[in-house]
């Protein structure tokens, strides 16, 4: 699909050159595709080990908040009304659950949809709706003071901080059981 340039004595014409520009244009919509494949892979693997930096700690962390956790599950996926989702982190013990979204960029936004998300946790996950369950939202950099309304939702903050995490609520923070 290489463009050829118009051999010596053959003029330029209108139809040669609307036909060179075609494909070029073509040639920018391929490299546009793997430029978008690349970007999409870049970030999945920043999500992968800004998740890894915050499963790490989590023990340790919540420790620190009398949560002692079992075990912690990552990217827990369900269905629900025909739609594909996902938890990033469920960290369960024997009576408590809490389940942790993870962004490298954390917004408004993002927390209103994750307590929405939140909100299904019982009823795709049956074997935890008689455990008491937390939410906790996890970011590398925050933007509109996202973490704060975070807090002010009952949710835990955690920050990934780039060797490990550490949870930004202070000690007088009493998150809410949804």
């Amino acid at each position: 699909m290489g463009m050829e340039t118009p051999k010596t004595g053959e003029g330029l014409t209108f139809e040669k050159v609307w036909q060179m520009f075609q494909e070029t244009a073509e040639q920018f919509k391929e490299t546009d595709k793997k430029f978008s494949k690349l970007e999409g892979f870049f970030s999945s693997q920043w999500g992968k080990f800004v998740e890894s930096l915050v499963e790490g700690d989590l023990i340790n962390l919540l420790k620190d908040r009398n949560i002692i956790l079992e075990r912690t599950l990552t990217n827990a996926k369900f269905h629900y009304e025909g739609k594909e989702w996902e938890y990033d982190i469920v960290a369960v013990n024997s009576d408590e659950v809490v389940v942790i979204e993870v962004k490298t960029n954390l917004r408004v936004e993002d927390v209103k949809w994750f307590m929405e998300k939140l909100s299904l946790f019982r009823k795709v996950f049956k074997e935890y709706k008689d455990y008491k369950a937390y939410g906790a939202v996890a970011y590398l950099k925050v933007f509109e003071e996202a973490d704060k309304y975070a807090y002010r939702q009952g949710l835990f903050v955690i920050k990934a901080t780039g060797k490990s995490a550490v949870i930004t609520n202070d000690k007088a923070f009493s998150p809410i059981s949804f």
